[in-house]
């Protein structure tokens, strides 16, 4: 194996994050995008939970957590300072991060899927949801991004959350009172250096002796 293999669920926000990073950082990487239903063998054979994001290095290395990965990319190439200067945004990204993939995560799931929850309203779940909404806007209004004037891993490791939050009812999201994560939101979305719309193409599910597809 010459080539980073990357498995990959296109509509998962984890596996966003992870596209992003490695897109970002300019690193090559077969790109498998499997059934999270019916996840192929090889998969399984190197990660027990056989979710995504998983990347395969060439030297046999496996990384199975999302935001390992955006680390792991960006070490490699930062040509924005992501990281910032000897990574100095790496720890209060951690905060975030951990808000974000646990206890916003929960409230996201319970919001988008509601009918499942069936003890709470849907308005419920998304007041919830709304503290850490409001924790990143008031972030927002004393910088351009998270933590600080430029972008940082935390951005765009929470922005594809965000996005998912927002696509639940994105007519409420857009009268909501958030009007600079509203402005984040969508510059990354439009985005001139179209880096989000770059890991979003879609492909059929793939399946051993598939000619390979590069990220």
């Amino acid at each position: 194996m010459n080539t980073a293999i990357l498995y990959s669920f296109r509509r998962c926000p984890y596996a966003m994050r992870a596209r992003l990073a490695l897109k970002y950082a300019g690193i090559k990487v077969e790109l498998r995008e499997i059934d999270l239903n019916d996840p192929p063998e090889e998969l399984i054979a190197i990660s027990e939970e056989a979710t995504v994001p998983v990347l395969h290095l060439p030297d046999g290395r496996v990384i199975d957590e999302s935001w390992d990965i955006v680390q792991w990319a960006v070490r490699q190439n930062d040509p924005d300072s992501w990281l910032g200067d000897n990574e100095q945004y790496l720890t209060e990204s951690e905060m975030l991060i951990e808000m974000n993939d646990y206890s916003f995560k929960q409230d996201l799931d319970h919001y988008k899927y509601a009918d499942r929850y069936p003890e709470h309203s849907m308005e419920y779940y998304r007041e919830q949801g709304e503290d850490f909404l409001q924790e990143l806007e008031e972030r927002l209004n004393s910088t351009h991004f998270l933590l600080s004037d430029r972008i940082s891993i935390a951005d765009i490791a929470i922005f594809p959350f965000i996005r998912q939050f927002a696509m639940v009812d994105q007519d409420w999201f857009d009268h909501a009172p958030y009007p600079k994560l509203q402005q984040w939101l969508k510059g990354f979305i439009g985005s001139k250096a179209q880096l989000f719309p770059s890991i979003m193409d879609k492909y059929r599910i793939w399946q051993q002796g598939d000619q390979a597809i590069y990220l």
